[in-house]
């Protein structure tokens, strides 16, 4: 009887054991997606000052938009790494002025046949698509962790260790969801 009883402690504890090593994979891999996004973000925050270079010297007098884009560079790099909804508003917002720097290139038939120009438009492109695949894996990785936050019998096992529900990376204003339209 003693053994049975014994066993049975032993399995619910292994049981626990494998409940708490998938919530610290889960976890983890919600880190990785996360440093996946941060590494794309600070690939785009590194091309804006090129870009505003670039464009300065063919639309001088658009100072104001340029010092936006600038402003909205800075303050999402601010915002603390472990701020996942920070970051998103913050980046909600530089993508909106980056829309509106992108906008104003039409009225410069100069500034749009310049080839650094041209060569930076393709780059934060490319980056913007890596940003989205980014984030989805992030999303993916964060609702992996919640639901085993959240179910049953892992919540008990979350609970115990504190273990906490991750934030998607989502942007809440609907006009920050329209990807900026750049045609040239």
């Amino acid at each position: 009887m003693e053994l049975i009883g014994l066993g049975i402690v032993v399995v619910v504890a292994l049981y626990a054991i494998a409940l708490y090593n998938g919530l610290v994979k889960a976890r983890q891999m919600k880190e990785e997606a996360w440093s996946g996004i941060d590494v794309q973000l600070k690939r785009r925050a590194d091309l804006i000052p090129n870009l505003i270079e670039t464009v300065k010297g063919y639309a001088a007098h658009e100072k104001d938009t340029l010092e936006k884009v600038v402003e909205l560079r800075n303050r999402a790099q601010a915002v603390p790494a472990g701020d996942v909804a920070g970051r998103a508003a913050a980046e909600g917002m530089l993508g909106q002025a980056l829309g509106r720097l992108f906008a104003l290139a039409e009225a410069y038939p100069d500034l749009k046949a310049n080839q650094n120009f041209g060569e930076l438009r393709e780059a934060l492109e490319t980056v913007e698509g890596e940003i989205q695949m980014a984030r989805r894996y992030y999303n993916g990785a964060a609702r992996d962790l919640n639901v085993k936050v959240e179910s049953v019998p892992s919540n008990v096992v979350a609970g115990l260790f504190k273990f906490e529900k991750a934030p998607f990376f989502e942007i809440d204003n609907p006009a920050d969801r329209a990807v900026p339209q750049v045609k040239f």
